[in-house]
């Protein structure tokens, strides 16, 4: 069969290009930091790794249940409990830095001062290949509003980051929005190389017999296949305002999966909950992308992203 490019670059032109080699990525959260999934699979065969949500301090997370199923999906509400931006460096990141597969570690502060002192921490790091700025956090000092819920909060959390890295940046926008355009406009302008969309959709359950909230914290967020349709509007949507390249998380469990969201504008794919129920999801996708752009004489990933979109 005929050889098919599956490479994608991000951050195309600027100081530090990042060229994954295929459009497979995992989530963060779901693959913890890739060390125990290397010790049994080739971490190298996928196209990026994405970390844990990594903090200036260490964290022990929310109080348990901090987990639960639903009908084609899970509510989490972990809490981002992490090590801590300074173990990753010393612990972590040289492990990272014996891989093929890049890193990106998705970084979350409570205040833009956070965020940039992250990104400094991160930066020239050895293994470190990039950042994912997670913006569905609240602002202390902005009475707990979520930095991703308004467009100049998100700016400036993007600029912030940009001013104290030269690292590839993807900013990860929250669904929790009426509209999502202006957010993806506005970090786009201000200095994002792609962006990852969506973070979990807000949720929660309740447990009928104990007549409470079954998490520990009553809300968590939403991810599976139960969000997949919601994640590919905002795709589509978010494709039509930013030239940048678009990372797709949201519900990816197939091969079919990922070409939606390819079709719809995003140039890479990120697995996630899928990894729960089989630890070898994100390689199953990749197979079947592969087999199916084979198949349908696909020789290069670029010719199918954004196809839906150019009758628009």
């Amino acid at each position: 069969m005929a050889h098919v490019d599956l490479s994608v670059t991000l951050a195309a032109g600027q100081k530090q290009e990042l060229r994954l080699r295929n459009p497979v990525m995992v989530a963060s959260g779901t693959f913890s930091n890739g060390i125990e999934f290397a010790k049994r699979f080739d971490v190298d065969e996928l196209g990026a790794i994405v970390s844990k949500g990594t903090t200036l301090r260490p964290r022990r997370g929310n109080p348990v249940p901090r987990t639960v199923e639903t009908p084609s999906g899970m509510i989490n509400s972990i809490g981002f409990q992490n090590v801590g931006v300074g173990t990753l460096v010393s612990e972590v990141a040289p492990v990272w830095a014996r891989w093929q597969a890049p890193v990106l570690v998705n970084i979350m502060g409570e205040t833009l001062a956070e965020y940039g002192q992250l990104a400094q921490r991160l930066d020239g790091v050895p293994g470190v290949a990039g950042l994912e700025v997670n913006i569905s956090c609240p602002n202390v000092e902005a009475g707990g509003l979520e930095f991703g819920q308004d467009p100049l909060l998100a700016a400036d959390v993007t600029r912030e980051v940009r001013r104290h890295t030269a690292l590839p940046m993807s900013v990860k926008v929250t669904p929790g929005v009426t509209d999502l355009r202006p957010i993806v406009a506005a970090v786009s302008d201000a200095g994002a190389d792609a962006i990852t969309v969506m973070n979990t959709v807000p949720a929660m359950a309740i447990d009928v017999r104990a007549r409470r909230p079954v998490l520990a914290t009553a809300f968590g967020g939403l991810s599976g296949p139960a969000v997949k349709p919601i994640a590919l509007r905002l795709v589509y949507l978010a494709a039509s305002v930013t030239n940048l390249p678009i990372l797709a998380a949201g519900g990816v469990s197939s091969g079919l999966d990922a070409v939606e969201f390819l079709m719809a504008g995003a140039s890479a794919i990120q697995v996630g909950t899928a990894t729960f129920r089989d630890p070898q999801a994100p390689w199953k996708v990749l197979a079947e992308l592969r087999e199916w752009c084979e198949r349908e004489g696909v020789s290069s990933i670029g010719e199918i992203v954004g196809v839906a979109r150019r009758r628009d």
